[in-house]
């Protein structure tokens, strides 16, 4: 395997590593949450009885960071059509609400899938844009775009971690006696 993809392989490992960390635990220390404290939100973009609208703010950072997703899809499988790249980001955005609700960790949300599937669409619209417009130069510059872009999400991460600068609390633990469904 050429030096050029072992890095790109390593930098999307990496990136993968902090998706996983924010997504599901907001830059915390990981942990699981109290039994039954389970919520699944079906209705996408509104409110519910159990959980409020979904922050503007929110829907664009989960689209901005699934973004890089994307890019990284379509250096490492430019051959592949956008749709399957798309199935491969909301199947991981989906595993990753799962994971937050068998955890018992956040809401679970339809909204979430949505919004990191366009944002992994994006990421790879964006790698397809730039392959036309820098032609034989796409792959070099790209593969600098994502080593800067990764070393600054890392550091941005650490300096959260290190301060008391926080993206998200931990879940109130508070336990139920039942898991909640929110489907209208």
């Amino acid at each position: 395997m050429p030096a050029e993809r072992v890095l790109l392989v390593a930098l999307f490992a990496v990136y993968l590593s902090l998706l996983v960390w924010i997504v599901l635990w907001k830059l915390e220390v990981p942990f699981i949450g109290t039994g039954a404290t389970r919520t699944i939100k079906l209705v996408p973009f509104l409110s519910t009885m159990d959980a409020g609208p979904s922050a503007p703010s929110e829907v664009a950072a989960n689209i901005l960071i699934f973004v890089p997703f994307g890019l990284y899809l379509g250096m490492l499988k430019p051959t592949w059509p956008v749709w399957t790249s798309a199935c491969i980001v909301a199947g991981s955005s989906l595993l990753l609400e799962v994971i937050q609700y068998v955890l018992a960790i956040g809401v679970a949300d339809i909204t979430d899938v949505l919004a990191n599937a366009a944002g992994g669409v994006a990421g790879v619209g964006l790698y397809r844009l730039s392959r036309r417009a820098l032609t034989t130069q796409t792959e070099v510059v790209l593969r600098w775009v994502c080593l800067v872009g990764t070393v600054v999400a890392l550091l941005v991460c650490v300096i959260v971690v290190a301060s008391s600068l926080r993206y998200g609390a931990p879940m109130n633990m508070t336990p139920h006696n039942l898991p909640t469904v929110i489907a209208g």
